[in-house]
């Protein structure tokens, strides 16, 4: 039987090839970016969780209260994993992790920067599931600089087949032994490492000075691996004490109070929002969405299947008239329409998966993901595939099936269709549906775009065109050399100005320090961010002095300061100038004396607020910006070069713009928006399919009306206008459902940015007029093929 249903399934498919291919082509688009959308959201859930113990593996985090600010952040003090392994039996193993800033590691006369570094206690391989490859993880950071490097650097370093353990890794001024290859990092882990280095080498067994015991100073990970049956909420209960225990001796005189806080590793990609992420994070909000989208075009596509099956019922009628006479039972033709639905997703999705494959490439670049072709064939795909060919098939062909199968042999057969013509008012609100969140999509997608780029252009205080900044690493800071370098920079005739300092706007590490900080009516303590600047740096940037005056020379290195307008109002100083700063604690006469303001400029991304900053003066710091003449880049660039390999011949030349290292802060949304853009179009198009599908519905229906007004004297264009005018009502209804749903999300989303221009008619009323127009001229070309059909052809049976 089941062959039999195939073969005329086969049959008809033959009958008409237009028909299908159209089916088919909505399908496969709706089920290809689908699959697209599924693989991103699997990808984004399934991070951290290929640790063998992920469901007990926690990162401590530190949330510390000041009387008017709060800071969250990723990082802890040194010795808190030591002591929360003796403290807590509910603890099995605890680990720390220390970032270490880009370092250049030597290959014979050859350099290469490395980044992703960090240094590591040896019991951090009983926590994360790391699969080595040469040396042991019970004793490969057991000792003073020893080091484990991914088998890519082994590569790199080694090469190919060559065994790297026992081998040494060198920089400009230390030596490491090589102890152990591991498998590269996954990519869906929250932190990613190239190389780790024993944590032994810069906290020396024995040194009282090496900070194992300082609890003020927050600058490394935290991880513990938690006993079973443990669970972090129980274990972030057990943490309060901690602070009265260790921290209040330290903090308390500060009106300063510090609690931990328990984070699963597998929550922290989608769910953290805390300061210093060694990676990019996600979103939970885009999975939700992106879940939606990926519903609603496999919905589409299931409404498009629908409408274009029931516009055809007319042509099938009378086979399922003779078929019923014949003695077909109801249950027969359904199963008939459903193994056609059936045979049509099963194409579908075969379509899919080489569509799939040609476009992985281009949605891995979109996406900044990297999935292989083998992705597409691992088991839980495969069992997605079958469940999406039931899905469709079955969502797509159920209404078309029982509608089909319930037409009445008589009324069919005498040549009356009226009553069989199905539910308009059903398959209307089905094209209302679609229009509805094709024009949602556009609004969104508009909106978001809008609101980026309104971050790209807004004047952030500061002028990042055309400012290039070089990096000397610390550790290879000679500041003799940097002092020399920077004046021969300053002859370049493609150099206007040249600074120097150890941050720069858009940098993901500044400085937290805590300070006694003078006011109108006395002194307090407060955690202020700051960095050190050279008399030249806000002049390279643009930053202008309102008050004041800027850095002069050496004499303002031991009590000379400046901060910006935030730190002004913060302490509601009437005249800042001469204001005191000292450090805590400090009973010496040692003081840093405010003798500048600076403009508010952001030196975070436009997604936080301008907070206070207090400027060091600080001479031939290793970050070098560069004003260059925007006519003379590439020479100067050049030049710039020359004078770096005469001062630094042993380090590579790198530089970065600026604007561009500014601006990257916003990549992760500017790729989420490339992704909705490309599914609205995407959407856009499925809809005029399904569109058509109605459209040739409504045209079948009314031939002979058509044909009658033809006669009558009509023109073309009054029987299209007569068709095309009822999607433009349905386009109209789509915009009071749309506008509503679309301004509630994005009203929310535009909240998280504290620069905003907040919600403009002009995206609402685009995407309508997109949706409409494309309505009209799709509604317009059925429309049209029905009323240049000639009378004759259609009047000759009456």
């Amino acid at each position: 039987m089941i062959k039999n249903l195939l073969l005329i399934a086969l049959r008809n498919f033959r009958k008409d090839k237009w028909y299908s291919l159209i089916n088919i082509l909505g399908l496969t688009l709706g089920i290809t970016f689908s699959l697209f959308l599924i693989f991103y959201i699997k990808d984004e859930l399934s991070f951290d969780r290929y640790n063998k113990n992920a469901d007990r593996i926690m990162r401590i985090v530190s949330y510390i209260h000041e009387r008017d600010k709060n800071t969250n952040w990723t990082v802890t003090q040194l010795p808190l994993a030591a002591t929360l392994k003796k403290d807590f039996p509910d603890v099995e193993e605890s680990a720390r992790m220390l970032g270490r800033e880009r370092t250049l590691f030597l290959k014979g006369t050859n350099g290469f920067y490395e980044t992703k570094i960090y240094y590591a206690d040896s019991s951090l391989f009983n926590i994360f599931t790391v699969k080595f490859l040469e040396g042991h993880p019970a004793t490969a950071l057991t000792q003073p600089n020893s080091i484990v490097i991914s088998r890519t650097l082994a590569d790199k370093y080694f090469g190919r087949n060559t065994m790297a353990v026992g081998k040494t890794m060198k920089t400009v001024y230390d030596l490491y032994k090589v102890t152990g290859v591991f498998e590269d990092i996954p990519t869906n882990s929250h932190i990613r490492y190239d190389m780790l280095i024993s944590m032994s080498t810069i906290l020396k067994p024995g040194d009282k000075n090496n900070g194992s015991n300082n609890w003020g100073s927050f600058n490394n990970f935290t991880y513990v691996l938690l006993k079973p049956g443990v669970t972090a909420d129980a274990f972030n209960k057990k943490l309060i004490p901690m602070y009265d225990k260790y921290m209040a001796p330290i903090f308390t005189k500060y009106n300063v109070k510090i609690n931990y806080g328990v984070m699963p590793i597998t929550a922290i990609h989608l769910t953290s929002k805390l300061d210093g992420e060694p990676e990019e994070t996600g979103d939970m909000s885009y999975i939700w969405i992106f879940s939606a989208v990926a519903f609603f075009m496999l919905l589409i596509a299931c409404i498009n299947y629908m409408n274009l099956t029931t516009a055809r019922s007319a042509r099938r009628a009378k086979e399922i008239g003779i078929r019923k006479v014949a003695g077909s039972t109801k249950r027969q033709l359904i199963s008939q329409f459903l193994s056609e639905s059936l045979l049509t997703a099963f194409i579908s999705v075969l379509l899919s998966i080489g569509l799939v494959i040609l476009f992985l490439s281009m949605f891995n670049g979109i996406a900044g993901k990297s999935f292989m072709i083998s992705t597409l064939f691992q088991p839980f795909n495969m069992l997605l595939l079958l469940g999406i060919v039931l899905f469709t098939g079955l969502v797509g062909g159920s209404y078309p099936a029982f509608y089909l199968a319930s037409f009445q042999p008589v009324s069919i057969l005498k040549g009356s269709l009226s009553k069989a013509s199905g539910n308009v008012n059903l398959r209307r609100t089905l094209v209302v549906l679609q229009f509805s969140i094709s024009m949602i999509m556009l609004i969104c997608t508009w909106i978001v775009y809008a609101q980026l780029a309104y971050l790209r252009k807004k004047d952030v205080g500061f002028n990042k065109e055309q400012v290039m900044k070089v990096t000397i690493n610390t550790g290879e800071d000679e500041r003799s050399k940097i002092f020399a370098m920077d004046n021969e920079f300053r002859t370049l005739p493609g150099v206007k100005v040249v600074g120097t300092g150890n941050n720069y706007p858009g940098s993901p590490g500044i400085n937290l320090n805590l300070f006694t900080v003078e006011t109108n009516t006395g002194h307090t303590d407060k955690g202020i961010n700051c960095y050190g600047v050279d008399e030249n740096y806000f002049k390279a940037l643009g930053i202008p002095v309102v008050k004041g005056r800027n850095f002069s020379g050496p004499p303002d290195t031991l009590h000379s300061i400046m901060v910006n307008e935030a730190m002004v109002k913060h302490f509601g100083w009437d005249n800042a100038i001469g204001k005191i700063v000292k450090f805590p604690g400090d009973t010496s006469n040692h003081y840093l004396e405010v003798v500048g303001v600076v403009k508010d400029f952001n030196q975070k991304s436009l997604y936080n607020p301008i907070e206070p900053l207090l400027f060091f003066y600080s001479p031939n710091s290793n970050i070098i910006e560069m004003k260059l003449n925007p006519g003379q880049l590439q020479s100067t660039i050049s030049q710039a070069e020359n004078v770096w390999k005469k001062y630094f011949p042993q380090l590579p030349f790198e530089y970065k713009f600026l604007d561009n290292d500014f601006n990257s802060q916003y990549e992760a949304d500017q790729k989420r928006g490339k992704i909705f853009a490309s599914f609205s179009v995407i959407t856009i198009l499925i809809t005029c399919l399904g569109l058509l599908g109605l459209t040739a519905f409504t045209t079948q229906q009314k031939q002979k009306e058509i044909s009658m007004r033809r006669v009558l004297g009509a023109s073309i264009a009054q029987v299209v206008t007569l068709i095309t005018r009822n999607y433009l009502w349905l386009s109209l209804i789509s915009a009071c459902i749309a506008f509503p749903v679309a301004w509630y999300f994005m009203s929310n989303w535009l909240k998280l940015f504290p620069y905003n221009e907040g919600l403009s008619p002009i995206p609402f009323v685009l995407s309508a007029l997109v949706i409409v127009i494309t309505a009209a001229i799709t509604s317009a070309f059925y429309s049209t093929k029905a009323a240049l059909t000639s009378p004759a052809t259609t009047l000759k049976t009456e």
